[in-house]
């Protein structure tokens, strides 16, 4: 990789010159999050139900006493072998956050459509300690657009990201906030998917900060590089070719076939 070498002082001036464009960034996105924050609401009628460690909650039981809920539409569906990689490589991040998030009146939840049996072995695998439900029999996902539903099959379009687009695995990945006011309503806010899912990813910022950065413009599917944590080997090679291929279904489930359909 070359790269112009310079004295101290032209570094810094560069450095400087740059460190301008950083604040105006930061500004900028100040400013953008309470655009985000001033949005209008919807208020959420319909009962969801989900299975967890505790059995059945409903939405306000994942609030846990809080007003704010941050919910991780989790890529697993019904008899995947294995999570979405890039959803994992998401949630690798997260376990160190949720303590100071629950003492800052927000609830962070993963949500998958896989029953939760099937959820309970994929989150001890991984070794995560957030919470994560199922809302298998339910329309959660589908309302949410996070679920292949039987019109999008049938039809080859995905409602996705806020609009129509192609999208081959059956699960997507997003995430939605929720708030309970003091009447307990529940209150729809938020709901980001695609790229709008990076900030999330702390392993980003910091490749960003490094000489080669995220280092992916030459991979058909920008993620090729990340495997679950527990699949990294020394000496990997990367396919700049490979694309984006949904989890492989195991031959058992906790659910039937029928359910899984």
């Amino acid at each position: 990789m070359e790269h112009r070498v310079v004295s101290r002082e032209e570094w810094l001036a560069a450095r400087k010159a740059l460190l301008a464009k950083e604040k105006e960034w930061t500004r900028l996105r100040d400013r953008l999050s309470a655009e985000r924050r001033a949005l209008p609401w919807v208020r959420i009628d319909k009962e969801y139900v989900f299975e967890g460690p505790n059995g059945r909650e409903t939405l306000v039981d994942l609030f846990a006493g809080r007003s704010q809920l941050v919910i991780k539409h989790f890529m697993l569906g019904p008899g995947w072998k294995d999570p979405c990689v890039g959803c994992s490589f998401e949630s690798d991040h997260i376990d160190g956050v949720v303590i100071h998030l629950d003492h800052h009146d927000v609830s962070y939840v993963a949500v998958s459509r896989a029953p939760y049996c099937e959820i309970a072995a994929v989150h001890k695998r991984m070794g995560w300690r957030f919470r994560w439900v199922s809302s298998f029999g339910s329309d959660f996902n589908y309302d949410y657009q996070v679920s292949l539903s039987k019109e999008e099959k049938a039809s080859g379009k995905v409602y996705y990201n806020y609009e129509m687009t192609e999208f081959g695995p059956e699960e997507r990945p997003g995430t939605s906030v929720f708030y309970k006011d003091e009447a307990g309503e529940i209150f729809h806010t938020y709901s980001s998917y695609g790229r709008g899912l990076d900030p999330m990813i702390g392993a980003y910022n910091w490749l960003d900060l490094t000489p080669k950065g995220r280092d992916e413009d030459g991979l058909v599917f920008s993620m090729a590089w990340v495997r679950h944590h527990d699949k990294y080997v020394e000496g990997q090679v990367v396919d700049p070719k490979a694309q984006y291929v949904q989890p492989a279904k195991v031959d058992a489930s906790c659910c039937s076939e029928k359910e899984r359909a």
